[in-house]
């Protein structure tokens, strides 16, 4: 885009140089004629009018490209806005995704430990559990042991 403004902004220039340029050789070719009307110099005369006339058709085609050219900017400007609000709505965009990355990631990280802590609490209950079937079987390992044994 900003070669394309650089353009254009480059071809406004010339193109009002042109019409300034043109306009002089306009009005220097209309004093031209008068005063070769006034010398009563016919052919002169008729040759600086056709000259006028391609003078004004150059200025006519300046102009209406020129007009074009401001046009083409304004489109341009336009464009340029919307994808400066585009690029604005796309850093908004990654920064919303980078946070919600990091807040995942931090989340996971939360859940790993609690996972973790889980994992500690639910083998330790195992190892409850099997400390008192350790200690169930060893009561009856007494008690059959107790009946096995002649009372005194």
């Amino acid at each position: 885009m900003r070669k394309s403004a650089a353009t254009l902004l480059a071809l406004k220039g010339e193109l009002s140089r042109s019409l300034e340029r043109y306009t002089r050789q306009r009005e220097d070719i209309v004093q031209r004629c008068v005063v070769a009307d006034a010398r009563g110099d016919v052919k002169g005369a008729q040759v600086l009018r056709r000259d006028q006339e391609q003078a004004q058709a150059l200025i006519r085609s300046t102009r209406e490209s020129l007009d074009r050219a401001e046009v083409d900017a304004r489109l341009l400007l336009e464009a340029a806005s919307e994808v400066g609000a585009r690029a604005a709505e796309l850093r908004i965009e990654r920064h919303s995704a980078s946070a919600r990355l990091t807040a995942g990631s931090l989340v996971t990280g939360a859940m790993r430990e609690q996972v973790e802590r889980i994992e500690k609490v639910l083998a330790v209950d195992a190892a409850r559990d099997e400390v008192e079937r350790a200690h169930a079987l060893a009561e009856i390992y007494r008690e059959e042991r107790g009946e096995g044994e002649p009372s005194k």
